[in-house]
């Protein structure tokens, strides 16, 4: 047993993976400028909307998608906690119905208390990962900080007729899921200890699988908008695709995919710090109708995930389409609609039992 197999990374770390994310809030203050942006007319996705990635157009067919994402680890492990951020970070490029190319390291760590070994294997994590994507981790940076942080920039490709946005929804679109959530839960349990080896096991599964499906979905015309749902949560990320289409969604809460075990873990208070954080910047936007757990359903909605599954907005007439997709993929037990886009009313999410 090498020196630092005992060594738990998420001791090191303030937050658990997308859990990291600044609220949803204090980014908007962040991002705010006064600033008269220039015009690039190639650019087809860029920082006026909350979309997944860059995309900037090449020729007549084909667009350049461009993304980065990194954060603190989510699991102990470190070659795990390189999978599981690899697996994040090349999320968008499949968000946008592309697919990736090449990736880029970036790595920081604290050198004088970590073991540069450790950091040998995060990269090992996310070399695994990027073969299973198919592609070179081609390079990278890395920097001294106070606690370890990783993930990748990757760049990919999209036919221009196959982009996908997330702002791009249409009133009677359907909703679909391709992964349950509730991992952020899961991975607080982790921080705190008291997460169950098989439930560790079902986690890691979760958030190493690679959402490709996302380059298949890109060819389905029926489907209207594309995100994948990450540290803002199922709400916070269906409230952008919901305010960019100008529109406002109807969801059937008992519908909605979970991770059962997660559940029981919210029995015992186990919440992330950024669920609230997700739920102070998102409250006013969302409305309850009778029936509906309120109490649980304000822990799950804005659980942060941590390459969670991807929100598809889908015209009724192609979700059969999706769904033989899906089962293509071997995603199964929740290919289930839970939702359809409503005209814009005064709430922005309207949750019905």
């Amino acid at each position: 047993m090498t020196t630092f197999d005992k060594v738990c990374l998420t001791e090191y770390s303030h937050g658990a993976g997308c859990g990291c994310k600044i609220a949803p809030s204090v980014l908007e203050t962040i991002l705010h400028t006064t600033n008269r942006a220039t015009l690039f007319p190639n650019l087809l996705v860029g920082n006026q909307t909350n979309d997944d990635a860059a995309v900037y157009q090449l020729d007549e067919k084909t667009a350049l998608i461009a993304t980065t994402d990194f954060f603190a680890p989510v699991v102990d492990d470190a070659f795990n906690y390189g999978r599981i951020a690899a697996a994040n970070a090349i999320s968008d490029v499949y968000a946008m119905g592309g697919t990736p190319l090449l990736a880029i390291a970036l790595l920081g760590w604290p050198v004088n208390q970590l073991p540069a070994a450790l950091a040998q294997q995060v990269l090992e994590g996310a070399r695994a990962i990027c073969a299973e994507a198919g592609i070179p981790l081609a390079g990278g940076h890395s920097i001294d900080t106070p606690e370890p942080l990783f993930g990748l920039s990757v760049n990919g490709m999209v036919a221009v007729d196959h982009l996908k946005k997330n702002n791009t929804a249409q009133e009677g679109d359907l909703l679909l899921l391709t992964k349950p959530i509730g991992v952020g839960i899961l991975t607080t349990a982790q921080k705190r200890k008291v997460l169950l080896a098989e439930h560790e096991q079902l986690a890691l599964q979760q958030m190493t699988q690679l959402n490709k499906i996302g380059s298949k979905l890109g060819s389905v015309k029926g489907v209207h908008a594309l995100t994948d749902v990450t540290g803002f949560g199922l709400l916070g990320h269906l409230i952008e695709m919901a305010e960019g289409s100008h529109l406002s969604c109807t969801i059937n809460y008992s519908q909605i995919p979970v991770i059962k075990p997660a559940l029981d873990y919210l029995q015992q208070r186990i919440v992330p710090d950024a669920t609230y954080r997700n739920w102070n910047s998102y409250s006013s936007k969302v409305g309850f109708e009778s029936g509906v757990n309120v109490q649980e359903a304000f822990h799950l909605l804005p659980d942060p995930q941590t390459n969670g599954g991807l929100l598809i907005a889908v015209h009724p007439e192609a979700v059969q389409e999706v769904r033989a997709i899906m089962k293509e993929e071997g995603i199964v037990n929740v290919d289930q609609p839970f939702g359809t886009f409503v005209s814009k009313g005064d709430k922005t999410i309207i949750v019905k039992q």
